[in-house]
């Protein structure tokens, strides 16, 4: 599996997300199901947000934020950095290095 941050940056203020955020957290929430997100929420101050995930191939998460809502409706653009978990706490070793 490869790791990634995903940077959300919202192109509305984030007032104007209230309609599409219960949509969106549903989403994520098939990410989470999945086994692909670890955490997720809205940067301070709320100007986007940050979601630590995992995934087969860059293709693949991008693929799977396509069907966002924030992104169906152009509330935010998405930006994805790879990274290598090289040090962790223990407790994180089964999501770290799991090949699924």
């Amino acid at each position: 599996m490869h790791h990634f941050i995903v940077e959300l940056t919202y192109t509305v203020p984030f007032e104007q997300l209230a309609g599409a955020l219960p949509a969106h957290r549903a989403y994520l929430q098939a990410g989470y199901d999945q086994g692909w997100l670890l955490f997720s929420g809205p940067q301070i101050p709320k100007i986007g947000g940050i979601i630590v995930a995992r995934a087969r191939s860059l293709d693949d998460l991008k693929h799977f934020f396509l069907n966002d809502p924030f992104q169906g409706q152009g509330l935010a653009s998405y930006r994805y950095i790879e990274f290598e978990p090289v040090k962790r706490q223990p407790f994180m070793d089964d999501w770290a290095t799991y090949e699924g």
